[in-house]
């Protein structure tokens, strides 16, 4: 059964912020939070019911997308997450976003400069960017609201604020909150 976020949740932590990265209308009535980590599994497989649910409810639902790199276990998270937001400056997160995914298994610097070329960016400021650390306060924000909020690995789900364990559970709520909207 779905839960509220845990109490020590900041009333803000959950609030969609002007730099986070969204998909779908601003004035959706239903929300889902996802915190990720680029190298994780089971985020790139979360990805594919995201696609499906965008398809299916459109401007009904938007999603937001938060940073939630898990070092001990995959070693390229962290950059990957800075080279998205790298790519933010130049409004191109979400296609580098999805070749990350697309593109898990090689995440080394090398690899981002090409992901970089192939999102459409600007690869010498990309560059730039990316070795400045421009992304790294958000990422630390992402990470710090997340661990307040209870997320403890990934794909950590909110809809409305209300965890939700996993993607079965996490199709069921978006459809029945979007039915009652």
């Amino acid at each position: 059964m779905p839960k509220e976020a845990r109490s020590i949740c900041d009333r803000y932590d959950l609030i969609v912020l002007p730099d986070d990265h969204v998909r779908g209308g601003g004035a959706a009535s239903v929300t889902v939070m996802t915190y990720c980590d680029f190298e994780c599994p089971d985020c790139r497989q979360a990805q594919s019911l995201m696609s499906g649910l965008r398809s299916r409810f459109a401007d009904r639902v938007r999603f937001v997308y938060r940073h939630f790199p898990i070092l001990k276990k995959h070693p390229h998270a962290q950059l990957a997450a800075e080279a998205s937001e790298a790519a933010a400056l130049q409004d191109r997160f979400w296609p580098l976003h999805d070749l990350l995914f697309q593109n898990q298994a090689h995440l080394d610097l090398d690899d981002l400069y090409v992901y970089a070329a192939m999102a459409g960016l600007d690869v010498p400021h990309f560059k730039d960017d990316l070795h400045a650390g421009t992304g790294i306060l958000k990422i630390r924000r992402d990470v710090q609201s997340g661990h307040r909020c209870g997320v403890q690995g990934t794909p950590t789900f909110f809809v409305n604020n209300v965890l939700v364990s996993d993607s079965q559970e996490l199709e069921q709520t978006v459809s029945s909150r979007v039915k009652k909207q």
